[in-house]
């Protein structure tokens, strides 16, 4: 028994397996919003650049240690955080910059680029590459507590004849925890309103 304990919380598989869950789940909200939302010849364009607000939820843990006791303590644990997110589209590339700042106990940005793929009229998928930068020492963050190399998949969903645009993505940070080395993976949704 303890042998499963110790295989189900090894640093080096159980981020794997919870960075690939992010990245299914992702895809799933991107088909759901794809297969779901109907479009309209009168519907806005899902392009422009936005200002949101939204929140981070961590989903995995950096190290942990065995206590005397054998309760595991786990000194790097997963954060939820409040968010700030920016998107800058170019209009003639399907190219954006983008950037999240996580906020709470700890902070972070993520800055990426991303390659956009219009799905419909009011919908964008897109895959970014850039960085998570901690900002806070060993504080964690919902992307772990030192600078990593970080992918993100997400969708924009421009709300129709309005300005206003729901965003969800997940960010997955590659040796991302100063203790345990492994891959933080987090969740980010919210609004914004483009300009």
């Amino acid at each position: 028994m303890n042998y499963l304990k110790s295989l189900v919380s090894n640093q080096h598989i159980k981020p794997l397996w919870q960075g690939g869950l992010v990245a299914l789940g992702s895809l799933a909200i991107a088909t759901g919003f794809t297969l779901f939302t109907p479009s309209s010849a009168t519907a806005q364009a899902a392009y422009g650049s936005y200002l949101g607000t939204g929140v981070s939820f961590g989903l995995t843990d950096g190290a942990s240690i065995l206590l005397p006791n054998g309760d595991v303590d786990n000194i790097e644990p997963s954060k939820t955080a409040g968010l700030i997110a920016f998107r800058y589209k170019f209009l003639k590339v399907p190219v954006s910059l983008r950037a999240q700042a996580m906020l709470g106990n700890g902070a972070a940005i993520v800055p990426v680029v991303s390659y956009d793929l219009p799905v419909n009229w009011r919908t964008d998928v897109y895959l970014g590459v850039g960085a998570s930068l901690p900002l806070t020492g060993d504080t964690t963050t919902p992307v772990g507590n030192q600078a990593a190399f970080a992918v993100q998949p997400g969708v924009d969903y421009v709300l129709p004849n309005s300005n206003w645009v729901l965003f969800g993505n997940a960010v997955i940070a590659f040796n991302a925890y100063r203790q345990g080395g492994g891959t933080a993976a987090s969740l980010q949704g919210g609004v914004g309103v483009r300009f």
